[in-house]
């Protein structure tokens, strides 16, 4: 309840069903056991979270990015941020999503320090004191995660990692989408945070098939999986080389059938406040792998 109550927001949600995430990079990458999956889990359905993994002296290092993204996560990377020389360096992101125009925000700030993209696990501490760290392939990217990875200067996806999309819903009838009433105010809403949307991703050098593919997933529906032939034809994928955002580290797959169950994640909220007529409050509910309790809405000035 305490979760659910700080994670109140403004907004549409992205919304969808599936096992879901971003993560990638390291010496050799490999599962330990299940149980390195489930710490994961339990981290994707928090806050975002950044950390610097540092794999000195011949890898430069890059920054992990796990959990939702909620409207005090840009100022959360800025605090991360403050003191450290971080362009060009590398995000690994492992993420259910979260805020719509939170993560448009965070993206532009990744794009103007020239960050790099990727989706992987961070492991830290494999075989004692004195290994490298890593980063294994299979991850999920889903919602507005798939955006943040768009930010990226290059971007590099690998072939075990799972990059999902879907469609912009009101948060309080994500539940119940067809069943659901909407305003004209609703209507106009989503049109603009859409509109938002696809700005964000020209800008971004995306292309409307990204935004296409994610339009047509409804919330009753599960989310779409991009192939490697879609993330090249939306231009997510810039580089098929891991070494072009993680120089010196080898990416491999961990021998594991799943990294979460399919359940559906609903988030979203907005870039900056809206006049009162505009406006939206949403509470953003359980990620991948939780029961998601009905979201409440309210008025916000």
């Amino acid at each position: 309840m305490t979760l659910l109550k700080s994670l109140k927001r403004r907004g549409w949600l992205l919304v969808g069903a599936a096992a879901c995430g971003v993560v990638l990079a390291g010496a050799v990458a490999t599962f330990g056991s299940s149980a390195r999956a489930g710490v994961s889990l339990e981290e994707r359905k928090l806050p975002m979270k950044f950390g610097w993994v540092a794999c000195e002296p011949n890898c430069r290092g890059w920054v992990s990015a796990v959990g939702i993204i909620t409207a005090d996560t840009p100022k959360d990377f800025e605090e991360f941020a403050r003191g450290r020389q971080l362009g060009g360096a590398t995000v690994v992101l492992d993420s259910s999503g979260g805020s719509v125009n939170d993560a448009i925000s965070l993206g532009r700030r990744f794009r103007n320090l020239g960050l790099l993209t990727t989706v992987g696990v961070t492991q830290l501490n494999r075989g004692g004191q004195d290994a490298r760290p890593a980063v294994a392939s299979e991850a999920y990217c889903e919602s507005m995660c798939v955006f943040l990875l768009l930010a990226g200067k290059k971007r590099y996806v690998p072939e075990a990692a799972h990059v999902r999309v879907h469609q912009i819903w009101m948060g309080d009838r994500a539940d119940d989408a067809r069943a659901a009433s909407y305003s004209a105010q609703d209507l106009m809403i989503v049109e603009r945070d859409i509109g938002r949307l696809a700005k964000y991703t020209f800008d971004m050098g995306g292309a409307g098939d990204l935004l296409s593919l994610a339009l047509n997933v409804p919330p009753w529906e599960d989310l779409h999986e991009l192939d490697a032939a879609e993330l090249k034809l939306t231009n997510l994928v810039t580089t098929n080389l891991v070494a072009d955002v993680l120089p010196h580290v080898d990416v491999s797959a961990p021998a594991m059938a799943e990294l979460a169950p399919k359940t559906q994640d609903r988030f979203g909220e907005p870039e900056q406040p809206q006049p009162a007529k505009s406006t939206k409050t949403a509470e953003a509910v359980m990620p991948t792998g939780g029961v998601a309790a009905a979201p409440a809405v309210s008025s916000q000035k």
